[in-house]
């Protein structure tokens, strides 16, 4: 059961110590996750990216940057990378789309064991304009081959997992397990069965970038400060503008972080563009050299959706359940 409420503690803070303004709301209407037909891919834009629409105006905020405030949805059933028997094919046609969908859905409805079908959101039952991968370049769609030092992380994390079992304690459990940091939430943000809202606030000097999975919020400086050295959960993360693009470039990362098998020296860039008044390109670029043989990039399109983000009451540690999955482990260990 999901406890709801609607988290504006680190908007109050913000406010209250006069970092900066809100930018003006605009009257939008709620968007469906599909993509609209005839929506493809426009002139000068990659394959199944949206470029800016002609003959309308980016919405600014008071001091004049492009204003991204608002929620947003950046769910799809578009998958990260594409699968092995689509080489070479990067956009569906409209009935491969269609056949694609429907086999999707008949396999999660028997397959997916995180919640039920009621819990996802409306996004997951449709690609992003017919997209095979989300996944832009390498061309094919596919993550990088790995460095030789990433599979031995991966290999020494999988002998662990074989000799402890579930674990001896909660620090061997898994970051989502523990409710500390989801895939979905990121940084990067990637789609999941739900929770894939995301709202914006923006200020002259900041912009908090709050996800509804496991209520996590970013709060980006804009001013050009200098970094520290402590590594976190979501890494240290500085925002700026380049033209009407706003590029997020986040560093010091944990080495328990661990997205897609990286480590501490994972780079992150993300660049958010808004081209209609109901879509931002989303689309970041991962480089970690530790991990991957080269860098990589993919991108969503977020949609315009109206309604608060609710607290996702999946709390800080997960005390109750970690004590039942510990103490399951040591009935099974016979301890």
């Amino acid at each position: 059961m999901r406890v709801r409420a609607v988290p504006l503690l680190v908007v109050i803070v913000l406010w209250g110590s006069g970092l900066g303004t809100f930018a003006e709301p605009n009257p939008y209407r709620r968007i469906a996750g599909r993509a609209q037909p005839g929506r493809g891919p426009q002139r000068g834009s990659r394959v199944g990216v949206e470029g800016p629409a002609s003959n309308w105006t980016l919405p600014r905020t008071a001091w004049g940057d492009p204003d991204l405030s608002g929620t947003w949805n950046y769910a799809t059933m578009t998958p990260l990378e594409r699968p092995q028997g689509l080489a070479g094919k990067s956009v569906f046609t409209d009935e491969e789309a269609a056949a694609f969908e429907r086999q999707t859905i008949e396999r999660q409805s028997v397959t997916n064991n995180t919640a039920g079908p009621d819990w996802w959101d409306p996004g997951t039952r449709h690609l992003m304009n017919r997209r095979t991968s989300l996944i832009l370049d390498p061309p094919d769609g596919r993550l990088p081959p790995q460095t030789k030092d990433a599979m031995a992380r991966a290999a020494a994390r999988a002998e662990t997992r074989r000799a402890h079992g579930i674990g001896e304690g909660p620090e061997d459990l898994g970051l989502n397990e523990r409710c500390l940091q989801w895939s979905i939430a990121g940084p990067p943000m990637l789609p999941g069965v739900y929770n894939n809202n995301v709202q914006f606030f923006q200020f002259r000097d900041y912009v908090v970038i709050f996800n509804e999975m496991i209520h996590d919020a970013r709060i980006v400086p804009m001013d050009g400060r200098p970094r520290g050295n402590v590594q976190r959960w979501m890494g240290e993360a500085r925002g700026r503008w380049a033209a009407d693009t706003l590029v997020v470039d986040t560093i010091n990362f944990t080495d328990k972080t661990n997205f897609r098998g990286s480590g501490e020296h994972l780079h992150l860039i993300e660049r958010f563009t808004r081209v209609r008044d109901d879509t931002v390109e989303y689309e970041f670029t991962a480089e970690d050299p530790t991990t991957w043989t080269r860098p990589w990039t993919a991108s969503i399109s977020l949609t315009k959706t109206e309604g608060p983000v609710f607290e996702y009451a999946c709390h800080e540690g997960n005390a109750r359940s970690v004590e039942g999955i510990l103490r399951g482990a040591r009935t099974q260990d016979g301890r």
